[in-house]
């Protein structure tokens, strides 16, 4: 098999592994096994090491000398720490973005927010939540920024599924309106900060049994 394919199929794999992560469907503690994962997959062992390396770099398993690579676990401390990396980094992305954003892709970034308040399980939701930030962060240019910042993206979305599992309300997302006006009117630090305090809110409250999830944002 050629370094192409091999790289081919760890990012499937890493995606396929890290979507059933996410959605709790593998539950934190689980030992991943490599010989297990290259019989589903079809796949040797070198491109099921890639994707636990992949999945590693997201936060998402840890790999333990010896022991072998399981899924890992989250605490209110790291929750904390994804939202505070996240609100440095995506202001700073929006920063240099700003620039460079037309009203074809504001446009787009309204579209996503208006899918999102749609949305009738918190699957859609967070795709048109991420489509709406991916929108406005990327024309920053700056592309180890932007893979680092996805990378805390899917560490959120993990966060966000296992308060949101049992069940679902669409939130209307006033931060993301708030976001788009400032930037249509050219106030780049109002949108960096309405932004930052925006993503810091993931850190914040954790669900309590009976309270509905629209108090909560991502």
């Amino acid at each position: 098999m050629t370094t192409a394919k091999n790289d081919t199929l760890a990012v499937q794999i890493s995606r396929t592994l890290a979507d059933r992560i996410i959605s709790g469907a593998i539950e934190a503690g689980t030992r991943l096994r490599q010989d297990h994962v290259a019989a589903e997959f079809s796949a040797s062992h070198v491109p099921v090491r890639e994707a636990f390396r992949r999945l590693e770099a997201q936060g998402l398993v840890i790999s333990e000398p010896r022991r072998g690579v399981r899924v890992a676990g989250f605490s209110p401390e790291e929750v904390r720490e994804v939202a505070e990396m996240r609100a440095a980094l995506e202001a700073l992305a929006l920063r240099n973005a700003a620039p460079h954003l037309t009203s074809a892709i504001l446009d787009q970034a309204e579209e996503a927010t208006r899918a999102g308040d749609k949305a009738g399980d918190v699957q859609t939701w967070e795709e048109a939540n991420r489509t709406f930030h991916r929108l406005i962060l990327a024309p920053c240019g700056m592309p180890r920024l932007l893979k680092t910042i996805d990378d805390l993206h899917t560490a959120s979305a993990r966060f966000l599924f296992s308060g949101w599992r049992a069940e679902w309300e669409a939130p209307t997302d006033r931060d993301h309106r708030a976001i788009l006006a400032a930037l249509r009117a050219g106030q780049v630090e109002t949108a960096a900060s309405v932004l930052a305090r925006h993503v810091q809110t993931i850190g914040q409250k954790p669900r309590q049994p009976g309270v509905k999830p629209a108090a909560i944002k991502h």
